[in-house]
């Protein structure tokens, strides 16, 4: 599985984001997908993740009533909506996917197989 990542820029506190993580190769409704974020000068951590196509969806505390995970199994493409942004949530994002994911572990970088080359943002206050 091969994924990558769009939508980075610059973007005004309060606005608004959506990224997309588009993915190559077959069987993509059965990967676990999450998003995780790595802002300069800190470790990559969990924004949001579903275990499978049919699945619950879990964000960090600090996105939640905020972002947005969804995917499109028609398109083998995941989405990050991201609203009420803050300067707090600048950081390059990336997208993971997952064989194997089970809840326990679905917000550890380490229970991912593959990952997109990541995409930047920036919120400006």
């Amino acid at each position: 599985v091969q994924l990558q990542a769009f939508g980075g820029g610059l973007v005004q506190a309060g606005g608004s984001l959506r990224l997309s993580c588009a993915a190559s190769g077959h069987s993509f409704s059965t990967y676990g997908m999450a998003w995780f974020r790595q802002a300069p000068g800190k470790e990559r951590e969990f924004v949001a993740g579903r275990k499978s196509s049919g699945g619950s969806t879990y964000y960090a505390d600090s996105v939640k009533g905020r972002f947005t995970f969804s995917r499109d199994n028609a398109k083998n493409t995941v989405y990050l909506q991201m609203n009420s942004l803050r300067p707090e949530d600048t950081a390059v994002y990336y997208c993971a996917a997952s064989r194997t994911l089970i809840l326990s572990t679905i917000r550890d970088p380490g229970a991912y197989h593959y990952w997109g080359q990541g995409t930047k943002f920036t919120v400006s206050s």
